[in-house]
């Protein structure tokens, strides 16, 4: 069983930063496949950045290419999304999610691990 924990949402401005970290248990983190997905109000939840166990392949929905970074610290069980250039479409809940397994995916069914979410809200 995988237990996963967002954390670093909260209210920000237009053009601010934020971090979002999300800790993983397990002792086989290393080789996890970890990703972030969002979900607006009303809307669906959205693919926004995934990564290899190894961080070597990373892949990024359109929307936040270039303003977004997803890392991943596999000595601290940790995966981050370093997200600058914030815009009010940000707004949404962030999850973060896990699949034992290296390969790494943009799709939201391969994932079968999930964390309760982190808000993160932009103001204009």
């Amino acid at each position: 069983q995988v237990q996963l924990v967002e954390s670093g949402g909260g209210l920000v401005q237009a053009g601010d930063s934020l971090r979002l970290s999300c800790l993983a248990s397990g002792r086989t983190f290393s080789s996890y496949a970890m990703g972030w997905f969002r979900q607006g109000p009303g809307k669906e939840r959205d693919f926004v950045a995934a990564i290899s166990w190894n961080g070597v392949t990373t892949f990024y929905a359109d929307s936040v290419k270039g303003r977004f970074t997803i890392s991943r610290d596999n000595v601290k069980n940790t995966m981050y999304l370093q997200m600058n250039s914030l815009k009010p479409e940000d707004t949404a809940l962030y999850y973060c999610a896990a699949k034992t397994t290296t390969l790494v995916s943009r799709l939201e069914g391969w994932y079968n691990y999930w964390g309760q979410g982190t808000q993160v809200t932009v103001s204009s």
